[in-house]
């Protein structure tokens, strides 16, 4: 519920944003600084909400986080001026890396070990049905009731959350020895860096192609616009149904799944460029680029596994890094557009990106080899 409540209001906010700059009376090219606000706050709110709530009690940071973010949203849906509305955004951020970081460290800690992965792609799962579901939800409700409903159910969604969470979330001890600086550590270690930058880099392909797929749709496709929700949902199918089946292989072999994942990416992406003439090619493609999507869970799990001593910073550092792809991907997409190298273009650009987001993965390869033998020669 959680995930499916931050992932609506993260993508519906685009798909809503025509309805609330003409309620807020500003362009829409102003309108978009409201997505840029939340990007901040996740990017800001991430590693400075995990440190602090690393001495408590991981059931009631769970909580604390969801009632933030819940009052946020609702008041968004009542804001009365743009500024408000892009500090509220602000606020409505903040608490989404650190929720998903410390509810994937919750739901890792309820299973065996082999099956970490498979438990933090269920936390995940609320975000890719969200793309599903909750996006044109949203979309609708704009369209029909007003705006401040899109808002409005996606806060009344995460105080359901909240309420969910004090009643099955385990009642865990909070670590009064910990010490919340302690935590930042883990940014010593080279690993993590490269991690993140997995993520930031490898990622950002992705977020190249889908915010401009309903633009290309449009003008390369030439579909319907009414045919343009019906391929979102099949991203959105493909995202949830990879993070499904790719944990079960990352359970088994980590580092080799991301690898496989970074090409399988590469190549997907490369191919959207030449998909686009035809509804049926772009649909499987983009099918194809979502089944992608669990690169997130697989990097989570990488994370949790490096960050002895902070693990709640390492889990809410990855959304960081997958917000930087967010902002990176569409970036680079429009000045391949602008440069007028078409809207396909923003299939070779995600290519790119995937490959340099393998480059990344072969240094943190050869650097854990390199720990590895290290703690060998210590052991000897």
């Amino acid at each position: 519920m959680g995930g499916f409540a931050i992932g609506t209001t993260e993508y519906a906010t685009m798909s809503l944003l025509p309805f609330f700059s003409a309620g807020l009376r500003v362009d829409e090219p102003m309108a978009g600084h409201v997505i840029s606000a939340y990007a901040l706050g996740v990017v800001a709110g991430a590693p400075l909400l995990a440190v602090i709530g690393s001495r408590f009690s991981r059931r009631h940071v769970l909580i604390a986080l969801m009632l933030l973010f819940a009052l946020g949203n609702l008041l968004s849906a009542v804001t009365p001026t743009f500024p408000w509305m892009l500090f509220f955004r602000f606020v409505s951020g903040l608490p989404h890396g650190a929720y998903f970081g410390t509810a994937s460290l919750v739901a890792a800690s309820l299973v065996p070990v082999n099956k970490r992965t498979q438990a933090v792609a269920r936390v995940m799962l609320g975000l890719t049905v969200a793309t599903i579901v909750g996006v044109p939800l949203a979309n609708l409700l704009g369209q029909t009731l007003g705006w401040r409903w899109g808002f409005g159910i996606v806060g009344m969604i995460a105080a359901a959350t909240a309420i969910a969470i004090a009643l099955v979330a385990p009642h865990d001890v909070a670590d009064r020895t910990a010490r919340p600086l302690a935590e930042l550590q883990i940014l010593r270690d080279r690993r993590i860096w490269l991690t993140l930058a997995i993520g930031a880099i490898g990622y950002g392909g992705l977020f190249s192609v889908y915010t401009y797929l309903a633009s290309t749709l449009i003008a390369v496709t030439r579909v319907p616009e009414t045919t343009v929700p019906v391929v979102l949902a099949i991203f959105g199918i493909g995202m949830t149904l990879g993070n499904l089946i790719v944990p079960r292989f990352a359970d088994r072999a980590l580092m080799p799944t991301a690898a496989a994942l970074l090409i399988w990416s590469a190549v997907m992406l490369a191919l959207y460029s030449v998909a686009a003439g035809a509804l049926w090619s772009i649909a499987l493609t983009v099918f194809a680029i979502g089944l992608g999507g669990g690169l997130g869970t697989v990097l989570q799990t990488r994370l949790m596994d490096l960050a002895e001593g902070g693990q709640s910073l390492a889990a809410a550092l990855n959304h960081s890094a997958f917000n930087f792809a967010n902002a990176l991907g569409p970036w680079a997409g429009g000045l391949a557009i602008s440069a007028g190298l078409g809207w396909t273009a923003t299939g070779w650009v995600g290519s790119l990106f995937a490959i340099a987001g393998l480059g990344l993965w072969a240094i943190a390869n050869r650097q854990d080899r390199a720990s590895v033998v290290a703690r060998r020669c210590a052991h000897e």
